[in-house]
């Protein structure tokens, strides 16, 4: 295992964050109107198909068939390779392989709930104009976010850039929606690892039969990648990819500042000083009450938080509030937001909520035979570098070889470790497909 230290210039980006680094700054809004308005400027010159610009209808709540099954195909955007370039830089991306135009497609499928019972789910099947006939996939799993359109198939933010970098790179690219989120029913299960796996797993199948719809068929080979959430997720997807019978082989992963250790690291930092105190009200009140709906955590919020937070704090989280609207309805650190028992109880976990915790913390429990780059940075204080490092232990521990924590600096924030990481993920895929 090493430890790779990277400090290139962060671009306007990074110039542009400043003060607090919560899940907000970084893009922040601003950058996240400016590039809304640049997709749209560059859907509408793309001399695209009307059908592009259409909204498709939600899915019915119950999918009709087997976990994976394409359901619908509908295409959402496209660009040539100008405006891919133009998209990236303006968002701050800088050196990344960008060679071709891109396609873009919503696709509804047939997945699991957590109970597993058959629900349907939504996510961003993107392909590269040009590049070979047969494309090998990669797997883009996004961040937190808490207004459904913000994933990757509702077009709202930035959670389209890196699965349009991939695509422009010459791979075609699934970026799941995750359950409850895009245009699948119901409240999203945040941090529920076990059911992201599987809408992130049946998402790879929907796209490999809409990929061959389209005549670009994809081979079984999977580079995994994902930010933040999304990083834990691509852990654990590829340890599922790696089982016998996926029905595809996994060829590299490389998650960026993934909470792999919840109860380790991600909860001692938000008492420690390492978690930004209302980033952390932020990631801390969307698991909750989360995980409360999967789990018996408390009979009611009053038992968790204080007024008045308690009595809206479930429904910041129903999928309609943007992330501003939800940071701003919160208070500034745990302690405002907590009882008493509770904040004593998450320093020292017992029963379910440690039953919970440590479930959702075995992500890097296993042993890849392929290539792993951790990327992450120590300045990130939404999500501390502890967590890649514990993982890196782990995957260590249970004899993994090729393990790398790529450390993007004590600079880099959150966010800011995405921008660098990404271009330099698809370069390090290019370098394994050779």
């Amino acid at each position: 295992m090493t430890n790779d230290i990277d400090t290139d210039d962060s671009s306007t980006y990074a110039r542009n964050v400043t003060g607090r680094q919560g899940v907000l700054r970084a893009p922040g809004s601003a950058r996240r109107a400016a590039a809304a308005v640049l997709l749209a400027a560059v859907l509408a010159g793309a001399a695209a198909p009307a059908a592009f610009a259409a909204t498709p209808a939600r899915p019915p709540a119950v999918a009709p068939a087997g976990r994976g099954t394409l359901l619908a195909l509908t295409p959402v955007g496209a660009f040539d390779r100008q405006q891919v370039v133009a998209y990236e830089t303006q968002a701050g991306i800088k050196g990344a392989p960008l060679r071709y135009g891109v396609r873009a497609y919503r696709l509804t499928y047939a997945t699991v709930t957590p109970h597993g019972r058959p629900t349907t789910a939504t996510g961003l099947l993107v392909l590269p104009v040009g590049g070979p006939r047969r494309l090998d996939l990669v797997s883009d799993t996004h961040g937190t976010v808490t207004h459904r359109d913000s994933a990757p198939s509702g077009g709202i933010g930035d959670n389209r850039l890196t699965a349009y970098l991939h695509a422009s790179a010459g791979r075609a690219v699934a970026a799941p929606d995750y359950l409850g989120l895009g245009g699948g029913p119901g409240r999203h299960p945040y941090m529920d690892t076990r059911s992201s796996v599987t809408a992130s797993h049946d998402m790879l199948r929907a796209a490999r039969a809409a990929a061959a719809r389209l005549g670009r068929p994809v081979s079984r080979d999977v580079y995994v990648t994902g930010f933040s959430q999304g990083g834990q997720v691509a852990m654990a997807l590829g340890r599922e990819l790696a089982r016998p019978g996926s029905g595809f082989r996994l060829r590299a992963l490389a998650p960026i500042a993934g909470p792999y250790d919840i109860a380790g690291e991600q909860v001692p930092a938000l008492f420690d000083g390492r978690v930004d105190p209302h980033s952390g009200v932020f990631y801390l009140s969307y698991f909750l009450t989360a995980q409360n709906r999967l789990h018996p955590l408390y009979k009611s919020p009053s038992d968790v938080f204080k007024a008045p937070y308690a009595s809206f704090v479930e429904d910041l989280f129903d999928g309609r509030h943007q992330e501003d609207a939800v940071l701003a309805a919160l208070p500034a650190d745990a302690g405002r937001l907590l009882t008493p028992a509770w904040a004593a109880g998450l320093r020292h976990p017992h029963g379910v909520l440690k039953a919970v915790l440590t479930s959702n913390s075995r992500a890097c429990d296993w042993k890849p035979a392929v290539p792993v780059r951790l990327y992450a940075a120590a300045g990130d204080r939404d999500v501390p570098i502890g967590n890649s490092r514990s993982c890196a232990r782990d995957l260590v521990a249970h004899g993994a070889r090729a393990v790398r924590v790529v450390d993007q600096g004590a600079d880099a924030t959150h966010f800011v470790s995405a921008f660098r990481s990404a271009p330099r993920t698809a370069r390090w895929f290019d370098s394994l497909a050779d």
